[in-house]
């Protein structure tokens, strides 16, 4: 890889950081106005002022909100591609520059593991410091593809996910009302509702989380699965409503990525509550 082809990936690595922060999609502004058109009173409204401040974002790409998150990278690439750790070099490259435009919030931790995990020495200043999550490298059936997917994961939606076992009876109602109940408890507590649920069942909790990241990735606001609409309409019955202040919408939607699952008695079920901004996801070819 040479300098131009190195900066080529590192730019379109910047960008898309720039754009999952700081842009709705398409399908998400419809499922917003879809919610307006049925809510009403002060989640309604609500829901208005998370629209228009996402249009404000997107304007003058700046971060749709304060928690501007940890990226999280997954890689597609097909057989007739390649990658190397100039690769990897560049789009680590890529997510700093990136960090420096929006600009992200510095919150990266100072110091040993014991300082880092008691925040002793502090955060350091620049944003560009917020390393990312380690990359998922996945294979492509497009045999030309190399994409590259990246998140922005904010804390609060960290703070209510849950990663657990479920014993599953031969059921899937009963996962199926597991996820129910998780996602009602954490949709309730999060505050920045309305949510999309992000689920990923697998055989191991490293699993169940990528397949959880995979959906967030994949998923789409106008193409549900007859799971995923069951899980959004059950939560919506709790009537948390948008920024927990009462209404239909506590969910827009939910994107379920079901994996292999191994000869047992138990399903590994990853649930993360996407908050009203979020999944910030962008994709782009490299």
């Amino acid at each position: 890889m040479n300098k131009d082809e190195f900066d080529l990936v590192a730019d379109k690595t910047a960008g898309a950081l720039i754009r999952a922060s700081s842009c709705f999609r398409t399908d998400k502004y419809d499922a917003y106005k879809a919610a307006i058109e049925t809510d009403d009173g002060l989640s309604c409204w609500a829901m208005e002022q998370i629209v228009e401040n996402a249009h404000i974002a997107e304007k003058d790409s700046s971060p749709l909100c304060d928690d501007t998150g940890i990226p999280h990278v997954i890689l597609e690439v097909g057989k007739n591609r390649q990658i190397s750790g100039m690769t990897l070099e560049a789009v680590q490259e890529g997510i700093r520059r990136g960090l420096r435009r929006l600009p992200g919030r510095p919150m990266a931790v100072k110091g040993d593991d014991k300082q880092r995990i008691d925040q002793s020495l502090g955060l350091f200043e620049d944003s560009e410091e917020v390393l990312p999550a380690p990359f998922t490298i996945r294979y492509s059936d497009d045999e030309e593809r190399l994409r590259l997917h990246i998140l922005m994961l904010g804390g609060g939606p960290e703070i209510r996910a849950r990663t657990y076992r479920v014993f599953h009876r031969h059921s899937i109602d009963i996962v199926l009302s597991e996820i129910t109940g998780w996602a009602v408890e954490s949709v309730s507590q999060l505050g920045c509702s309305p949510c999309t649920l992000a689920v990923g069942i697998g055989r191991s909790h490293y699993e169940a989380s990528n397949l959880m990241l995979q959906a967030m990735a994949e998923g789409r606001y106008d193409r549900q699965s007859e799971y995923e609409k069951f899980i959004t309409g059950e939560v919506n019955k709790s009537n948390t409503g948008a920024l927990g202040l009462g209404g239909k919408t506590s969910v827009l939607a939910t994107f379920m990525k079901i994996g292999p699952q191994r000869a047992s008695g138990v399903r590994i079920v990853c649930m993360r509550p996407c908050c009203c901004f979020e999944p910030r996801v962008y994709s782009v070819d490299l």
